[in-house]
């Protein structure tokens, strides 16, 4: 019942974690026509956006703490006719976007500190999701503001109140309380009651 896939990339350098490459993802791909959105925390991660391409991301979104150039890599993305997206950590300064609101498809606010799931959100986000939906708007920008960290039945309202549109959520649909479709579709609910 989910939209799309959301696809962690942790280097064990970037992040504490470390996860999945290119072909665990061109792999996954072959079974699946969802839409496969590839949040790659690495650096450097220039170097890297070719073959996350090439393995089948629709949707690549890069840190700018983690590039060089933040307009330089995006550019990359777009030159693959990929959605291109950018991830706010909760420390990271909403202004590192300022410059490339136009060229964007998706903005990322992490809630929580990136590299581990099962984390508490950070409440504090919550403005920060505000402020971007608003800097979003303001530039009439279409892009997706998609939320990270702690998204679940009981803070899903929350952020769709602050603005977001596109939510991950992890610990939330991967539990053994109950199936996978019923927790996605117990989330689907409260959005649809917000």
């Amino acid at each position: 019942g989910a939209d799309m896939i959301h696809v962690d990339v942790m280097d064990g350098h970037f992040v504490p974690n470390l996860t999945i490459g290119p072909p665990v993802i061109e792999a996954l791909k072959k079974h699946s026509s969802m839409i496969f959105d590839v949040h790659l925390m690495i650096s450097p991660v220039h170097k890297y956006i070719e073959a996350y391409s090439n393995a089948g991301a629709d949707i690549i979104t890069i840190h700018p703490e983690a590039t060089e150039d933040l307009k330089s890599s995006i550019s990359k993305i777009k030159k693959l006719k990929k959605k291109a997206g950018v991830s706010l950590n909760p420390k990271t300064k909403i202004d590192t976007i300022l410059d490339v609101l136009d060229e964007i498809d998706l903005v990322l606010i992490m809630r929580v500190n990136p590299g581990f799931g099962g984390q508490s959100y950070i409440h504090s986000c919550t403005s920060k999701i505000r402020k971007v939906r608003g800097m979003l708007d303001d530039c009439s920008s279409s892009a997706d503001l998609e939320v990270d960290g702690g998204v679940n039945v009981d803070t899903v309202k929350e952020v769709i109140g602050a603005g977001a549109n596109a939510f991950v959520a992890g610990s939330a649909i991967f539990n053994d309380k109950s199936s996978v479709a019923e927790n996605v579709s117990a989330l689907r609910e409260e959005m649809r009651t917000s």
